[in-house]
Order: structure tokens, then sequence, then C-alpha cells
């Protein structure tokens, strides 16, 4: 078969698809590109078991069908070093000796017979699916997927929650320590008014996601059985292994009577937590909080070197005072997470999850962010 390509165009399609592939693989053909003709339709593919994710582009001219596969190093490397360019690609349909012609010079390779490469799992029959706008899932995915564990005693952490029910889509991530949830709405879905479906979408094949989703616009489509997960974009289709085994229930950690409300500039909290937790305890990094008033007081010291900072910022707060003591890099993050320009924390005591939630929400969601405190000695 031979075909002729556009250098820029196949370069762009093969990097998005290549971070599945593992620097180890169990199985030496995963190393390799799926690249498989028919008509003008050049399909790529890579895998590395778990997850497979696939996209598709039009090439200029093509003679033949059928499918090969190439080392994927091997051609991203040579790829990235031509300019943009038409490329013409002649494979040998007997040995799969593959050659690349460009403007200057060929590129002789040998590819591996594609039929040797794993299957896409199917989905049951059973399976249920569901559509929503390409940019609400990035959105949840964005600002899920940094709450997510690495834990292998508890694998369920290692993911992000997807909860389909009441009409409505939830986005859960936890790591133990800190907890988003993200709550949106959905175009359509093959499930009963009052059935709820859930499965976990684990770490990688979500940061794949994050990575492809704003190059595509339109919908997404969602198909999910007992064991896998598959995603259709315009330009690519995913299809992972879902983490098997229940996840915790998110909503029974999240405490629901919060008498402390205090609104606060995000981007003012923000800047000053970075400047005093250089000097929080390296190994705690632990900072204080003191509301009082309409006033922030915002603390860290480290004894071991006689360093200490301190910061007064304001704030809109009615009540008694009260103190409570943070991770630094925890609340940077989920601050650092948030789009609004202010926001509420909503606190009971200095020993109970803090909330954090945007003073307005973006249409068609609603995000609670929550941080488990750390025991102050004072």
């Amino acid at each position: 078969m031979k075909f002729i390509v556009s250098s820029t165009d196949l370069l762009s399609h093969l990097q998005a698809i290549s971070r599945v592939i593992n620097s180890k693989n169990s199985l030496p053909i995963l190393d390799n590109f799926l690249l498989h003709l028919d008509g003008k339709t050049l399909t790529m593919t890579a895998s590395d078991i778990e997850t497979t994710l696939i996209t598709s582009m039009e090439v200029e001219t093509a003679e033949g069908n059928g499918k090969v596969a190439v080392a994927s190093r091997l051609l991203l490397d040579t790829l990235r070093e031509f300019s943009e360019q038409p490329l013409t690609f002649n494979i040998n349909d007997s040995n799969l000796a593959m050659v690349i012609t460009s403007a200057n010079g060929s590129y002789n390779f040998i590819g591996q017979n594609g039929d040797e490469y794993p299957r896409m799992p199917q989905l049951q029959e059973d399976a249920r699916s569901l559509s929503l706008p390409v940019a609400t899932l990035y959105s949840g995915i964005s600002k899920t997927l940094f709450c997510t564990a690495d834990d292998e005693l508890r694998p369920v952490m290692n993911g992000v929650f997807f909860d389909i029910a009441n009409e409505s889509l939830t986005m859960v991530a936890t790591d133990a320590h800190k907890l988003v949830r993200y709550k949106t709405t959905y175009t359509s879905a093959s499930i009963n008014d009052e059935e709820s479906v859930n499965f976990i979408l684990p770490k990688k094949p979500a940061n794949m996601l994050k990575n492809i989703l704003p190059k595509e616009s339109g919908e997404v489509e969602i198909r999910f059985d007992s064991k896998n997960a598959h995603f259709k974009l315009a330009n690519y289709t995913m299809i992972c292994r879902q983490v098997e085994g229940r996840f915790p229930n998110y909503n029974g950690v999240i405490p629901k009577t919060n008498p402390y409300k205090i609104i606060i500039d995000r981007a003012t909290l923000l800047n000053a937590l970075k400047r005093v937790s250089v000097f929080a305890n390296q190994a705690s990094n632990l900072v204080k909080l003191a509301f009082n008033g309409t006033q922030i007081h915002i603390s860290a010291q480290d004894i071991d070197f006689s360093i200490s900072a301190e910061e007064t910022i304001s704030c809109q707060f009615e009540g008694d005072p009260i103190k409570i003591g943070f991770k630094s890099s925890f609340l940077i993050e989920i601050l650092g997470n948030i789009n609004a320009s202010d926001i509420v924390m909503e606190l009971s005591d200095a020993s109970r999850a803090g909330l954090i939630l945007p003073f307005e929400n973006d249409a068609n969601e609603e995000i609670l962010m929550l941080l488990m405190p750390m025991l102050l000695n004072d």
C-alpha cells in the first residue's frame, strides 16, 4: 500500500496518541503505532492494553488498503525533523518493508504484522451512554484531576468518579486529604430518571482526555459497561479499562452545617499564601489562618531554622474569631483550580474539614472543594 500525507498533520495526530505508550510494555508490539489505511482514511492506534487511543485523518492520495505496525519512537523522531511537506509512505505488503520519501531523501523502516496488534475491547450489549459538550467534560476533568491519589492500597482513589443520577453528572476526585465535587448537566443519557449509574475513570486516560479535549469541539459520547469506558470525539476515540471497586461515599464526608462563612478575594489569598508558606516547616507545610472581624491573619513558622512570616488581608466575615490550620501546598492547589474572583470558605471548627466554593459558579456547573485541617498545638 502507498499514501501521501502532510508531515506536520501526521506528526500532530501521532504525538496526541503517543502519550498512551508506556516506556516498558509487556508486549513488544505495543511499542508500535498501528497504521490502518482504508481508502483515503488513515487510522492510527496506540495502546498499553488498558487504554487505547485512536485517531484518523484523510491522506492526499492512496493506493491499496492494509495495516502495519511501525516503531513509535523511530517514526516520531523522524517526523519531528521535517518542515511542513508531503511525505510518501510506500509499504511492501509481502515483507512489510516501509520507505518514507521526502523532497530530499528516503528513510527505510521495517514494519510488523498489523494483525498481531491487540484488538480493541468491545462493550457489552447492556452498555449505557451519555452525551455532553466537550467543553463541559474538559472543565470537569481539569477541576478534579489534581485531587486524584497515587495509592496502591486503595486503587479506587486513583481516578475520577463519574456519578450519573437525577439528570445530572457529578465528577468527584479525592486523595483522603482533599476532595473536589463537580456537578453539571448532560445533553442526553440512556438511563432511567430514577436510576443511578457510575464508573471510575483511571488517572492516565483522564490525563489523555485533558490533553485532547481542547483541540475538539461539539459533543462527546461516553459509553460504558461494567469494565470499560468508551469516549468518542470528532477526531479521537479512546477506550479504557475502568478502576474496579466501590468509590467512597463522598457526600458523607462533606459537612452539612458550617456556621462560619467567609468571603475572600481569591487572588489576594492565593498570593499571600504563596509568600507566607515559604516560611512554613518543610515537613508539615502548615499555615495558620485566624479569622477575626473583617481580617484574616495568615502565619507560618519553622522553629528549626528560626524563620517565620505573617500577613493580614481583608475579608467579609461575621461571627466569633476562629483559627484553623491547613497544609499550604494543598490549599494553594485548590485555590489555583477555582476560576472565580471571590471564594467562600465555610468552616465549623478547627478540627473539621473546611469547604471552599466559588462565590459565583460558571453556567451549568457547581463546584465544591473540601480540605482536611491540620492539628494546631496552640
